[in-house]
């Protein structure tokens, strides 16, 4: 038997037990130790909060993503590699999208290029737009020109080898082919609706690191750069961000159509710096269709020299207003001359089109096939009068810039004109053989230019050859006195030829 005062041990043990088990109890029940539902929420049994929910297109009127564009459009653009052998490296100019990085593959360290070793290879990158589900590809000319070998890579890592359709080097432009069916492509929007402010989206693969989106405006129509061949360029420029390998890429609009081919870039450190350039869509389609049926590019013929209608020539003519395209000069046996097209004829209009600038009459002549006919507005001495042309066809010449040698100069001294600050001398017929002049040629070539004068200000420089002076002939330095004599403190007219062209230049000596 316990006594009592062992009872009241055993009493106070259990009665200690019974606390220690309650409280634990209360515990286990408080955070849920023993699995069952408790009322209290804790961080481990919370619901996960739901993912918030695509941002939306447009908000309160305003577009806020570009997303619905770009899903429909970048399937489109693709990436091109394009393998060049035995190619010397250019030096980059200025202004040029230059896609090709020029890291030709060279051989290990301390071995040359010996006999029988392959050349080096370059590798080019750049971009396309798919522009057929049968796989039509457009793309720069510059981008794959002398390729032996090109790779096209699809947005989902699909690869395809191309061949070149086509090449056109005066536009830069190419057209590829890859064999496959059903693939995402673009529509060719027309690039003549497009409008200075519009938003567009550019897509391309800069510098190597993968398919961009960059987002800009249209900030001009009927740039020149003068870089692409042949000088047949009307570019939209856009502030859209462009880089090197942005080159034959897609230049969209917001209703997902192609309205340019990315080209080149304004920059001074071979960077974007927010001036690029794109070929319009409408010019890539006439060339493209040209290029698939042909293999290669006709383009039509008038044979006369143009320039701009500025103020000093428009008051020089006598003219309304400074629209339309000055002929300064028509040449021998073309379809201008066949027409009746006259030097100083300005034209106006073309097919009832207007004619505003040089670009508009180019690109509207070379985008028609020779032997078409056109009708050509003109002002002729305050009247207008239309002519029917037959276009010729142009085959590109390279004109050589060539001035006379001290040897070839002789016949009377050159007469040192103070009002102009030119030195001249008639033409003679060693001259006129140096300077590929047509046989017969009249004038009087600039021997030397006072960079300070009235005429350097302008660009007259040595080696050009004055045929008029305020549309008066001339082919002395007494007709050359006269002209001036006559003119007073009034701008001078003259008419220039250099390298092949004729142009009209206006000097103010006063």
């Amino acid at each position: 038997m316990l006594n009592k005062t062992s009872k009241r041990i055993v009493n106070y043990k259990f009665t200690g037990f019974l606390l220690i088990l309650s409280l634990f109890l209360m515990s286990g029940c408080k955070f849920g130790q023993f699995g069952g539902q408790t009322d209290v929420p804790t961080e481990t049994t919370q619901a996960p909060q739901p993912l918030a929910p695509p941002a939306p297109i447009v908000v309160d009127g305003v577009r806020t993503s570009y997303a619905d564009v770009v899903q429909k459009t970048s399937p489109a653009v693709v990436r091109i590699e394009a393998e060049i052998k035995a190619r010397q490296p250019q030096q980059q100019q200025q202004f040029n999208l230059d896609d090709f990085f020029n890291s030709p593959q060279q051989p290990p360290q301390g071995q040359g290029q010996g006999r029988g070793q392959q050349p080096p290879t370059q590798r080019g990158l750049g971009s396309g737009v798919i522009v057929s589900q049968d796989g039509t590809v457009l793309t720069n000319n510059h981008v794959v020109e002398g390729a032996e070998k090109i790779t096209v890579l699809m947005s989902d890592d699909k690869t395809y080898d191309a061949r070149i359709v086509g090449l056109d080097e005066p536009s830069d432009l190419a057209v590829l082919k890859i064999e496959a069916a059903n693939l995402p492509f673009l529509n060719l929007g027309n690039s003549d609706n497009v409008r200075v402010g519009d938003v567009v989206l550019a897509i391309g693969n800069p510098l190597g690191i993968g398919q961009t989106v960059t987002a800009g405006i249209i900030s001009a129509k009927g740039r020149r750069t003068g870089l692409s061949d042949g000088s047949f360029e009307d570019f939209l420029q856009t502030d859209a961000p462009i880089n090197r390998g942005n080159s034959g890429g897609a230049l969209v609009n917001l209703t997902g159509e192609l309205i340019g081919i990315n080209s080149q870039i304004l920059s001074t450190s071979g960077g974007s710096i927010g001036i690029g350039f794109s070929i319009p869509s409408n010019m890539a389609k006439g060339v493209m269709e040209q290029l698939i049926a042909n293999g290669r590019v006709r383009r039509g013929l008038l044979g006369v020299g143009i320039q701009p209608v500025n103020e000093d020539i428009k008051e020089a003519f006598g003219l309304k207003d400074t629209k339309g395209v000055l002929i300064p000069e028509v040449k021998a046996g073309s379809a201008a001359e066949k027409a009746g097209i006259k030097r100083d004829d300005v034209i106006i209009a073309i097919n009832g089109e207007t004619i505003d600038n040089l670009n508009v009459l180019r690109n509207k002549v070379a985008g028609t096939l020779p032997g078409t006919e056109i009708k050509v507005k003109v002002m002729r001495d305050g009247q207008e009068q239309e002519l029917s042309v037959v276009l010729d066809e142009l085959n590109p010449e390279n004109a050589k810039n060539v001035q006379p040698t001290e040897d070839e100069r002789s016949g009377e001294k050159p007469n040192e004109s103070g009002k102009l600050g030119l030195n001249l001398q008639p033409i003679t017929p060693p001259i006129a053989r140096q300077l590929e002049l047509p046989e017969g040629s009249s004038g009087v070539v600039v021997t030397d230019v006072d960079q300070n004068g009235a005429a350097a200000k302008v660009g007259v420089a040595r080696g050009d050859v004055i045929l008029t002076i305020n549309r008066q002939a001339v082919s002395s330095l007494d007709e050359v006195q006269t002209a001036l004599d006559k003119a007073g403190d009034r701008p001078i007219l003259l008419l220039i030829a250099r390298k092949g062209q004729t142009v009209y230049l206006t000097v103010r000596t006063k």
